[in-house]
């Protein structure tokens, strides 16, 4: 097979220019010129940070993307989907606000701002996975399968649970419904808090199963684990918080459904796809704050295979030496330290994501044997 060609610019700037324009000129290079925008709608998929947290990508580089998109023609708007946890972006509303307050609307980003799987997290669509091994049909939100192209902008970053969060990441589990994102991180059954429920019954409408009970004793809901087919759509309808799935998949499943999501939202479309190694925090942008970056800054990359993206990226990072006085060299200097050889590794020691990396490969998604060409 033919390596994949990944575009790559440093951080390095002109007095003249910023990174945003870099940014244009590094997409253009890759060829994003190649995809037939003309009057159609175009998804451009990246994470708007939850609340309190500064290290997800500012809303420049969203605009440097939007407006080449408008450019060619296209019609762009951003995207995410609803998160499965409580937090400011478990609801279409919440969310929009959030993104707002992160500085994500039309003026600074330059297109609409839509949530794709709608008010509640319910509004996907099932999407076949060509070759699924553990997932035959994704629950994808419905507006980026709506879309006609599919751009994924991305913050390369530490991830708490797979490792790193990247192309992968963005695409398979941020594309994923409510529904979709339970079903990739957990085999398990809701539970409800009694302290939470308030009884509003508003949960029992959306359960098609019979897999919730209205106790009239004590006035709160509960699971009826028989009947439960574990679909998460409770999960969407509870405005209080008070129905949470335990994440209990093992991280190489997790890993390989994530990659089959990916397949399901790429396969058979025209997409592309960008990552951005810089504020390279050891944990997610989900959380409600940000610890240092353990890696230095490194630059922008492109191409049209999002696993030949995720590969190199990770390549990069493994080059460069770790900041002091961070999550990374605070797990390195424990006694007990043991060098897995590798910065994700080292920084979440329970973490792994070659699995994702290889089952991607395997089920066909892309290419790992990439060649790197620098714009500069």
């Amino acid at each position: 097979m033919e390596k994949s060609k990944v575009y790559f610019t440093d951080f390095r700037c002109n007095p003249d220019e910023g990174p945003a324009d870099k940014l244009k000129r590094l997409i253009k290079a890759a060829g994003i010129d190649r995809l037939n925008m003309d009057g159609k709608f175009v998804a451009i998929k990246m994470h708007f940070g939850e609340l309190g947290n500064m290290s997800f990508l500012r809303p420049n580089y969203a605009k440097a993307v939007a407006d080449t998109v408008a450019s060619f023609g296209g019609k762009p708007f951003l995207t995410d989907c609803n998160t499965m946890y409580p937090g400011s972006r478990k609801n279409a509303i919440e969310h929009l606000y959030c993104a707002w307050e992160n500085g994500f609307t039309p003026l600074s980003a330059g297109c609409p701002v839509i949530i794709a799987d709608g008010l509640k997290g319910m509004d996907d669509i099932g999407v076949p996975v060509n070759g699924g091994e553990y997932v035959k049909e994704a629950k994808i939100g419905r507006a980026i399968m709506d879309a006609d192209v599919f751009i994924s902008l991305t913050h390369f970053k530490g991830h708490e649970m797979t490792g790193f969060g990247g192309t992968i990441k963005n695409i398979g589990m941020g594309c994923g419904s409510r529904a979709g994102k339970k079903e990739q991180h957990s085999n398990g059954k809701p539970t409800i808090n009694p302290e939470l429920c308030r009884g509003c019954k508003r949960c029992l409408r959306e359960c098609a199963n019979n897999g919730l009970h209205f106790n009239d004793d004590t006035r709160k809901m509960e699971v009826i684990s028989e009947n439960c087919v574990g679909c998460g759509r409770c999960i969407g309808a509870c405005n209080f918080d008070a129905i949470e799935f335990e994440q209990d998949a093992a991280v190489k499943e997790l890993n390989c459904r994530m990659a089959e999501y990916t397949k399901a939202v790429v396969d058979g479309r025209p997409n592309f796809h960008i990552s951005i190694i810089c504020d390279v925090s050891p944990l997610c942008d989900c959380h409600s704050g940000n610890d240092v970056p353990i890696l230095p800054d490194i630059g922008m990359f492109a191409s049209f295979d999002p696993l030949a993206l995720d590969q190199a990226c990770v390549d990069a990072c493994l080059k460069e030496k770790p900041l002091p006085n961070t999550q990374l060299t605070d797990e390195m200097n424990k006694p007990d330290f043991h060098d897995h050889g590798d910065h994700f590794d080292n920084a979440n020691p329970n973490t792994e994501y070659k699995t994702c990396l290889s089952h991607a490969e395997k089920i066909g998604l892309g290419n790992r044997e990439y060649e790197i060409v620098t714009v500069i």
